[in-house]
This record gives structure tokens, sequence and C-alpha cells, in this order.
């Protein structure tokens, strides 16, 4: 219960921030995409407009959670609010566990809300899309944000606001291409450098199996089966708790 009380705080003060402002930000850009891409588009315009729409959604989508989510310990304590918090009758791991909530309600608003602007833009327009994997490719996209959330938070934990914030985004590259540095290493036929890039897969979040955006533009019939679905959701999930409970552990030993 006090771990859903941190989080409401967390999602009203982000709200009072006037961060959900973003989704007007992002009407304005699809508008003027939707005016200006058809002018360079060579052949496929419907192609480039699903596109632009959906990878701007994850690109101001993480730019929110990375730019938040590193500072909303750090913050506590550079205000000193923090002493406040850890006298009350409340955990450090409950109030690691109410930060990510708390953003990641945001995040869910933010991502459902530019989702159904985006698909009233193509309705709108009469482009042909796929709906259903459309809003499956956002649910996931959600779940792959909610991870970066909690790298963003552990590293915050960890390092300064500036390091967590280079260190996020590098995670968040560099776990989009962990297969593809896998297979790098093995064609490396080096074997201290296959070593290298198992290791960076193993450690690093393997953030591909969250993003389905070529699925959505592509078409439902190209969307993993069920299975792969609940077992790649259940990776996000999985991976978000390890992090957040490294995040509550380091936490914890910290002295203010």
């Amino acid at each position: 219960m006090r771990t859903f009380v941190i989080a409401k705080n967390v999602f009203q003060e982000v709200v009072r921030d006037r961060i959900l402002y973003v989704i007007g930000f992002y009407t304005l850009i699809l508008a003027i995409a939707w005016r200006v891409l058809p002018e360079f588009a060579a052949t496929n315009e419907n192609k480039m407009l699903l596109d632009f729409g959906i990878v701007a959604i994850n690109v101001i989508s993480l730019i929110v959670v990375v730019f938040l989510g590193t500072g909303l310990v750090k913050k506590e304590i550079d205000k000193r609010t923090i002493l406040v918090l850890i006298a009350k009758p409340v955990s450090r791991s409950e109030i690691i566990a109410g930060k990510f909530l708390g953003l990641s309600a945001v995040l869910a608003v933010l991502i459902s809300a530019m989702t159904a602007i985006y698909l009233g833009f193509l309705q709108f327009q009469n482009i042909p899309h796929p709906t259903l994997s459309i809003v499956i490719a956002a649910v996931f996209l959600l779940l792959q944000l909610s991870l970066i959330n909690a790298v963003a938070i552990t590293l915050g934990v960890f390092t300064n606001s500036l390091l967590a914030v280079t260190l996020t985004f590098a995670v968040y590259l560099m776990g989009n291409i962990t297969q593809d540095l896998v297979k790098l290493g093995r064609l490396s036929h080096n074997s201290a450098m296959e070593s290298i890039t198992q290791g960076l897969y193993l450690i690093l979040p393997d953030l591909s199996r969250l993003d389905l955006k070529n699925d959505a533009v592509y078409g439902m019939q190209a969307l993993p089966d069920a299975t792969m679905l609940i077992t790649n959701a259940g990776y996000g999930i999985l991976y978000s708790i390890m992090l957040l409970a490294i995040a509550s552990f380091v936490f914890s030993k910290r002295e203010f």
C-alpha cells in the first residue's frame, strides 16, 4: 500500500511538471510530418508515415524516461527530502518500487495517448494499417521502456545524473543490438572477442525481444506467436524486477 502511495505522488509530481505537454508536441510533429514527408517519399509514402509515427512515440518516450528516471532518487537526495521519506515507516525498497511504478504509470499514459493520436491520424488519412498489431507493439514498447526506467533508476542510485543519463542511453542502444554483437563475435573467429560479446549479451537486456515496431508496420502476420509474446513479456518484467532488486540493495546501503 505504501508503495502505491509513493507511486501516486510520483505520478502527480511528474504531471504537475507538465510532462503531458509532450503529447501536444507529438501531435504537432505528426501533423508536420504528414505534410512534409510525402514530398521526400520516392515510392511508398504510406510506409514512411507509418514508420515515422511509431518511431516518434519511441524516441519521445525514451527521452522522457531516461531524464526523469535517472533523477527520481537523485532529486530526493539533493533536496534532502529523502530524510523525510526514510524517517517514515516505509522501507527503501518500497521507495524504489514506488518511484518505478509512478514513472511507469506516466509512461503508460503517454504511450497510450500518442498511440491513439497516431491511429487517429492514420484513420483520418485513410492509410491502411494493422490496428491490432500497432496496439500490441505499443504494449511491448511500454514494457521495453519500463525496463529502461528500471535501468535509469538503478544507475541513478549508483552514479551522478549526467553519467546515469549517458549510461542509460548506452544500455538502450547496446540492448537493441546484443544479438548482432553475438553474431559479430562469432564471425570474428577470435575467442576473446567472442567471449566479450557473449558476456555483453548475458549482462545487457535484450531489448530487441520487446521491439515490435517493424511487425506493426508490416502487418499482423509478421508478429511472433502468442507463446513467444508471453515469453518475451515475462523476460522484460523479470529483468526489470532484477534491476529494481539491485537498486534497492544499493540504496539500502547508502547513508544520508
